[in-house]
């Protein structure tokens, strides 16, 4: 009681009158009884930075849906097509349309102001006055208020509303009034937004998603394997970096690391010409990247670096292997199984040949030892690392904003996979020393996580955090990656296909089990009927007619494709999860072209929607999580508001006065 009260007396400077605290229960309670605000689930983006962008501007194909339901028949379709484009991409848009329109471009912005504003009346009809107006631009706040509550349809208003718009166009405000009212829509269409893992790699653009996302309304990013192998870098992991450095080379994706990050890789191309002047490495060849082309006489140099940063990565990671028995792998140790004289590796008692026998810096006496010029090589780079002011501001917003799962609204989010043992049993793992298993496990992977980054009192833990994140990255049992092994030395190295299989764990085997799904939610403490996982990390093969529903509906794996490296094999270009006051939509998207094509000929991603649960009765603010929130600050007020009335606690007259 002695407690309540004091919590109580606290409340009450923030609510010192009776009347602040009814006004505020009636507030609280109105807001409850809205409609629940939509949700969108992404993952996998791997630097896809047009397409993601694209999706964010059109909302996975909710404000084309809601522009057709708007205007119907009253606008052709290459007017509403006009009307979309100028929504996602409004100062693009406009000085294309000013051309096109000359001395006629004040009746047209009289025209699409209108529209626009029945747009954003249809978008900002869930939400409180309140919420919309935190949401305004200052210099337009007052105006689109007005706009927003009034009606040209209204007889007395009529002649209003009119003057106001004709005066935003006399003033020459037009233009910067539409971009405002444009960038509104988006924000009020998606309400909150999840990423589910993978932001890095593959796509040239994993530094502007970060940008967009720092700047982001409100969103949550629920850490991937790839984006772990960045944060371990940023940590100051050696072998995280070695491998960041050598996927960006092998998909000659280096714009992220050198114009996003300031990277400079020159130290690693001299080493690497050094060591490898004789030798074409052929077996590291680039992929092909239409994104980054590479010109003929770059190929040899990056397949030079290429190869250099795998053999120093190798020796790195025997380091750790060593020096943590707990991790288990001393299989993935091979660098000293090598025969020079014979070309060839004995793995797992059988002997391979080798397709590359040019290994100078490898020292049979001690193979795992970094020459004098690889560790200056890996000195150089990783200052490079820990001191790129950009990309210290992503981590922190990675820190800040991300987790390794997250529990909302009934769902259960996580990147990629639940450590199980063959009988569906929750597996325990060792993390430091400790071994656990289930929400346990997950909760002390990410306090280790956390740990390695921003860990300085104690240099001895920090170390072995690091080395922990680099566990995650490619270790057995890691919830981020669950397979026996990473076969990157024998895909480079072996031509045999048999010693490139990577064992899946046995999430993956037993995820479409509704009852193994459903032990799993129990266990972090979700019951509710209409509860589902949603995962990422392997891409759905909707091509060949997998489906991503699995487990009865208990799991949703909505990795799409939206990396280009994987829509060969996925036949799409990603998935967007829509959750809404109606249900759950997933919606399919076929590959986007161009923003420029986008904003030149109108062209969107076209997508497909399916609806997975539908309820006509609409889910409200007071049936999520926020809503418990609410719940409990009008509990705690009412409470406030019989201790005034029974004079338990006083109102404070001054402020009342005053």
């Amino acid at each position: 009681m002695t407690r309540e009260l004091k919590y109580l007396r606290l409340l009450s400077k923030s609510f010192p009158t009776i009347s602040d605290a009814t006004t505020e229960i009636i507030n609280l309670e109105a807001i409850m009884n809205l409609p629940k605000g939509t949700e969108h689930f992404l993952t996998d983006i791997h630097g896809e930075h047009e397409a993601f962008a694209h999706v964010l501007k059109n909302a996975s194909g909710v404000i084309r849906k809601k522009v057709e339901d708007i205007f119907g028949h009253t606008l052709r379709d290459v007017e509403k097509r006009e009307l979309c484009t100028i929504i996602y991409y409004p100062k693009e848009k406009l000085s294309i349309i000013k051309k096109r329109e000359g001395k006629e471009i004040d009746d047209w912005y009289k025209m699409v102001l209108v529209q626009l504003m029945k747009v954003c009346s249809n978008v900002s009809s869930k939400y409180t006055r309140s919420k919309v107006r935190k949401a305004l631009p200052k210099e337009f706040s007052y105006i689109i208020q007005e706009l927003l509550h009034e009606s040209l349809s209204e007889p007395n208003k009529h002649d209003y509303i009119s003057a106001i718009i004709s005066t935003i166009v006399s003033t020459g405000r037009a233009q910067h009034f539409i971009v405002a009212i444009c960038n509104l829509i988006k924000r009020l269409t998606i309400d909150s937004l999840h990423i589910i893992g993978d932001i890095y790699d593959r796509g040239p653009g994993a530094h502007i998603i970060m940008d967009t996302l720092c700047d982001y309304h409100n969103f949550d990013i629920q850490w991937g394997n790839h984006d772990l192998v960045w944060m371990g870098a940023a940590s100051g992991s050696e072998a995280c970096m070695a491998n960041v450095v050598r996927i960006s080379l092998r998909y000659a994706n280096l714009t992220t690391l050198e114009e996003g990050y300031g990277i400079n890789l020159m130290p690693l191309a001299t080493f690497a010409m050094e060591v490898y002047g004789n030798d074409n490495c052929s077996l590291f060849k680039p992929k092909e990247n239409k994104d980054e082309p590479v010109k003929t006489k770059h190929v040899r140099m990056i397949s030079q670096m290429h190869k250099a940063i795998s053999i120093i990565q190798f020796k790195l990671e025997g380091a750790i292997i060593d020096r943590n028995k707990e991790f288990q792998m001393e299989d993935r140790k091979l660098l000293h199984l090598i025969n020079k004289e014979k070309g060839t590796i004995v793995i797992d008692g059988k002997e391979y040949k080798l397709l590359d026998t040019n290994f100078p810096t490898i020292d049979p006496a001690d193979p795992y030892k970094l020459t004098e010029e690889e560790q200056e090589t890996v000195d150089t780079l990783m200052h490079y690392f820990l001191n790129s002011e950009r990309l210290t501001k992503h981590m922190r917003c990675l820190y800040n904003n991300g987790s390794l799962y997250l529990t909302r609204n009934s769902n259960l989010l996580f990147h990629a996979s639940m450590p199980l043992n063959k009988d569906g049993s929750l597996k325990e793992v060792f993390v430091l020393g400790e071994k656990l298993s289930g929400k346990k496990l997950f909760d002390k992977v990410e306090k280790v996580i956390r740990e390695a980054y921003f860990n300085e009192r104690n240099k001895i833990k920090k170390h072995a955090c690091k080395d922990y994140v680099w566990f995650l990255w490619c270790g057995p049992s890691s919830p981020q990656f669950d397979k026996a092994k990473m076969a990157t030395f024998e895909r480079y190295f072996i031509a045999e296909k048999e010693t490139h299989k990577e064992e899946k764990g046995y999430y993956t085997k037993l995820k479409d089990n509704k009852e193994i799904c459903e032990m799993i939610l129990e266990e972090f403490g979700i019951k509710d009927r209409h509860s589902h996982i949603i995962n990422g990390h392997i891409p759905v093969k909707t091509g060949k007619g997998e489906s991503p529903i699995k487990a009865e509906g208990k799991l949703l794996v909505i990795d799409g494709g939206y990396s280009k490296a994987y829509q060969s094999q996925t036949g799409i270009a990603g998935y967007t999860l829509i959750y809404n006051s109606h249900g759950l939509q997933l919606v399919q998207h076929q590959p986007f072209v161009t923003t420029e094509k986008a904003i030149r000929d109108g062209d969107d991603i076209i997508s497909e929607t399916t609806v997975l649960e539908f309820s006509n009765k609409r889910k409200l603010v007071r049936d999520t999580d926020i809503g418990k929130e609410l719940q409990q600050q009008i509990d705690d007020l009412i409470q406030l508001v019989s201790a005034y009335r029974s004079g338990t606690i006083r109102e404070n007259k001054w402020k009342i006065n005053k």
